[in-house]
C-alpha cells in the first residue's frame, strides 16, 4: 500500500512537468517587435558558409537592411565569429553583405570574436557608449531569449524580429525553448 504522502509530494513535480511540457509544445508566441528602432542595431549573428550568410542570416541581414532605409537608424553592429579553420567570421560576412547593399562602411561595425549569444550581447556591448540603446535583430524564434538576455546584461534593448523561414526546423524551435527556460531557471552573469 503506498503511503498518502507521496502522492502529495508527487502533485508539484507533475503540475511543474505538465506546465513545461504545455509550455514547450505551445506554437511559438509572436515575438516583440520595436514600433520604431533604436538608432543602433544590433544583428545577431548566425551561420556564414565560405564567406556568404546562411538563409537564417540573410533574413536577418535584410531585415537590419530595410529598418535602415526607413530612416533613423545611424549605426549596425553585425555579430558572429567564426569556426576553427574558419577564414570567415558572421561579423565580417554580414558587414560585407550590407556594404554591398548600399550601407556605407562607416555605419557598420563588426564583432567577430563570439560564438554564442551571450558572448554576442557582452562583445557588442563594448563595443559602443555605454547606455547606449539598441534593437536587436535576429529571428521570432530567438527574440524572446536574446532580449531576456540582453536586459539581463544591463543593455538598454528591444527587438525587432526577422521572420522565421517558410519551414522553421522543429528543433530548432524547441532549443530555443530550451534555452529560454534554461536561462530562467540559471540566469547570467553581466
Amino acid at each position: 500500500m503506498r503511503a498518502r504522502g507521496s502522492t502529495v509530494t508527487l502533485l508539484p513535480l507533475l503540475t511543474l512537468a505538465a506546465l513545461l511540457l504545455g509550455f514547450l509544445l505551445l506554437p511559438p508566441s509572436r515575438a516583440p517587435r520595436a514600433e520604431r528602432p533604436h538608432p543602433v542595431l544590433l544583428v545577431l549573428g548566425a551561420a556564414q558558409y565560405a564567406g556568404h550568410p546562411s538563409p537564417a542570416f540573410q533574413r536577418r541581414l535584410d531585415h537590419a537592411l530595410a529598418l535602415y532605409r526607413t530612416g533613423g537608424v545611424r549605426t549596425i553592429v553585425v555579430t558572429g565569429g567564426r569556426r576553427p579553420g574558419d577564414p570567415h567570421s558572421e561579423g565580417e560576412v554580414g558587414v560585407t553583405y550590407l556594404t554591398r547593399r548600399g550601407i556605407p562602411r562607416t555605419a557598420l561595425i563588426a564583432e567577430t570574436r563570439s560564438r554564442t549569444t551571450v558572448e554576442n550581447l557582452r562583445n557588442a556591448r563594448r563595443l559602443l557608449l555605454p547606455g547606449t540603446p539598441v534593437t536587436l535583430v535576429t529571428d521570432e524564434a530567438h527574440t524572446p531569449r536574446a532580449l531576456a538576455l540582453a536586459r539581463a546584461l544591463g543593455l538598454s534593448a528591444n527587438a525587432s524580429a526577422s521572420p522565421l523561414g517558410p519551414h522553421p526546423d522543429r528543433r530548432y524551435l524547441l532549443r530555443e525553448k530550451l534555452a529560454l527556460v534554461a536561462y530562467a531557471l540559471l540566469g547570467v552573469r553581466g
